[in-house]
């Protein structure tokens, strides 16, 4: 097992990342900002993210540092672009740079909205072309694992579903990409009310939906393998919104009756272009990490056995 530092664990993929790399026995700290408070789960150390000197005495004697941690606020980064490029390539810059000052490997988990969507199931080899400001600066943090970590890979993940792990109470609301998209369906329609899936040519309408605690057991395999390189950590299964809609009402035995399908509402529209097509084929990652990307079916189960547990389980 690893000594693993996570950046990112208060918020929503990194808490699952956290939980499941803890639980498959790997010697887990969170680095974080300011004190999480009493009941924040794993062991955690407080870090100065603005300077690498920080950075690298709480990675010192780690074996490697699974990178989550972003401005993660899609307004502010484009009021504030000095702001949003610190909060993602800077920080990046500084989290490789202590990495390699103590030999740790890099972990790098970026995003399928590096692709311009409109291909196809992307492969790994496939250059990006992200339209919007997030895109732009998840690739370049991307290059800076790339080309200046001296381990390291890149993880990019998408249709992430799951449970917040430090957040009891959500966010789970639809928005322009696919995240929340099943809880937010599963909480209306399971309280007897009705749910309009979004259907636009101007939101992520395709993607290979993944669960959060997958993506932390694919990301403990390929820390273990010290593998490098572009991984796709995604499901097995490519849909539309619709078709996850009414998969999770199969899975989730709701009523599919209860779900309409219309426009976009104007409040939830993004100032700036969304890639429609964002789905990604990890056929080549799975290979290399001794596993398959398991169908939605599978990631929709696992999703509901969360939801009763309340515990993040892995399929792999």
């Amino acid at each position: 097992m690893a000594s693993i530092a996570v950046t990112g664990a208060t918020g929503f993929v990194g808490g699952s990342v956290a939980a499941v790399l803890t639980d498959q026995g790997h010697d887990v700290t969170c680095l974080v900002r300011r004190d999480p408070g009493p009941s924040f789960p794993w062991p955690w150390q407080i870090v100065d993210s603005g300077s690498t000197r920080s950075l690298t005495e709480a990675l010192e004697g780690r074996d490697a540092v699974a990178h989550l941690a972003i401005l993660n606020d899609f307004a502010l980064m484009y009021a504030d672009r000095r702001a949003g490029w610190d909060g993602y390539v800077g920080l990046t810059e500084r989290v490789v740079d202590a990495a390699n000052a103590v030999g740790a490997l890099v972990a790098y988990v970026s995003s399928d909205w590096v692709f311009d969507g409109r291909g196809h199931l992307y492969s790994e080899e496939d250059p990006p072309n992200p339209v919007n400001l997030y895109g732009v600066m998840k690739l370049a943090s991307e290059l800076v694992v790339l080309h200046r970590a001296r381990e390291g890979f890149v993880a990019r993940v998408g249709g992430v579903q799951g449970l917040h792990q430090t957040r009891e109470a959500g966010p789970r609301n639809q928005d322009a990409g696919f995240g929340f998209f099943v809880l937010s369906l599963v909480d209306s329609v399971s309280s007897g009310g009705r749910y309009t899936v979004w259907e636009d040519p101007h939101i992520n309408n395709v993607a290979t939906p993944i669960v959060a605690p997958e993506i932390g057991a694919l990301l403990g395999r390929a820390i273990e393998r010290r593998l490098d390189g572009i991984l796709h950590l995604a499901g097995g299964t490519c849909v539309t919104r619709r078709e996850l809609a009414l998969a999770t009402c199969e899975v989730f035995e709701l009523d599919p009756g209860q779900v309409d399908f219309g426009a976009l509402p104007d409040e939830a529209r993004l100032p700036e272009p969304v890639p429609f097509d964002t789905s990604l084929d990890g056929t080549v990652t799975m290979g290399r990490l001794g596993t398959v990307a398991f169908p939605l079916a599978d990631q929709l189960q696992s999703l509901r056995d969360e939801l009763r547990t309340g515990r993040p389980v892995s399929l792999s």
